[in-house]
């Protein structure tokens, strides 16, 4: 994990859509972001990634120049958020958690509104709104009240609204929450299509296989970003499998609860995750995969079956976190 480059005076790099150098913001007393420094290539996905209260909303407001950063400097399409928020706000578009159009107006109303707002009219308006519904696929319900529609066609019509004045980076704060997995994988398909066209996207997620869809991945934790890459390079980072262990996986035909309960109970396991009726542990090189099957199976819980594996991103982020808290204790235990 190496420390967040030094911010500088340099005008922002053309290549990239947004660049954070240096961003930190606090609510009074409160640290909600602590020198974040990243920088994301125009017409890529980025997964912004962490635990509630991490730090991800806070960062996509500055971005989108709805508050001011407390210190260092961030960069939107090469605009300066807190020099000239008005800007940057008329090229982006925002797509935020919770639904907020307006449900006592149809679709077709909704994407006029705003429109309208964006400052579209005429037949310019006309060949945005049905460029969007051709894209959102939402035509069959145009004419229907917008609280009338389902979570993941809600999510449609807000991308869509996002979407009309031509926006080159769009935010989406878990754009995907509370949504079914086939509306989520048509939402990610949208996604793809925009990026494909050049739009820059920083998408917040707690789903990891969404995040491993993401071109690069950043996660932030207690208010730090602790890590920044594409996927397949961070599950290869060092500390991730330290030198001298290795990650398998116990498939578990029965209640994996007990067991991952004997797991924990192991001297020698040292992390211990479940994924369904599997678990990840990250165990020394020299333990091989029967003594921990035999160990395992005394929990009596089923069958267990050890076989090795590379790191998952979950395996990659409950690792950060574990170094995080480990850090932080000692820190507060030092006289």
């Amino acid at each position: 994990m190496n420390p967040a480059p030094g911010v500088d005076a340099a005008p922002p790099d053309d290549r990239f859509g947004i660049e954070v150098r240096g961003v930190s913001h606090n609510y009074g007393a409160v640290k909600a972001l602590r020198d974040v420094s990243l920088s994301i290539r125009r017409g890529t996905i980025f997964g912004l990634l962490g635990p509630n209260g991490s730090g991800k909303s806070t960062l996509i407001r500055v971005l989108c120049g709805l508050l001011r950063p407390t210190s260092g400097h961030a960069y939107v399409d090469g605009i300066d958020v807190t020099r000239d928020a008005d800007a940057v706000r008329t090229r982006i578009g925002y797509v935020p958690q919770r639904f907020s159009l307006y449900e006592d107006l149809t679709v077709l109303e909704n994407l006029n509104f705003f429109a309208r707002v964006y400052g579209l009219s005429g037949t310019r308006l006309t060949e945005r709104r049905e460029w969007v519904i051709g894209l959102t696929g939402i035509e069959p319900y145009r004419n229907r009240l917008a609280g009338q529609l389902s979570g993941g066609w809600k999510q449609r019509l807000s991308l869509g609204a996002a979407l009309m004045h031509e926006p080159r980076i769009v935010f989406l704060d878990e754009p995907t929450a509370g949504i079914d997995p086939v509306a989520r994988r048509e939402l990610w398909n949208l996604l793809f299509d925009l990026s494909a066209g050049g739009v820059t996207l920083l998408v917040s997620t707690h789903y990891m296989d969404e995040a491993e869809r993401c071109s690069r991945v950043g996660y932030l934790y207690l208010s730090r970003l602790l890590v920044e890459g594409e996927p397949e390079d961070l599950v290869r980072m060092p500390e991730i499998t330290p030198p001298g262990t290795r990650r398998v996986e116990a498939a578990i035909d029965g209640n994996p609860a007990p067991v991952m309960r004997r797991a924990r109970s192991l001297g020698y396991v040292q992390e211990v995750t479940i994924f369904g009726n599997s678990l990840h542990l990250l165990v020394p090189e020299s333990v091989d995969e029967r003594t921990i099957e035999s160990d395992l199976a005394q929990a009596e819980a089923g069958s267990v079956s050890i076989r090795p594996i590379t790191p998952s991103l979950e395996d990659v982020f409950v690792r950060l976190t574990a170094l995080q808290d480990e850090d932080a204790a000692e820190k507060q235990g030092t006289p």
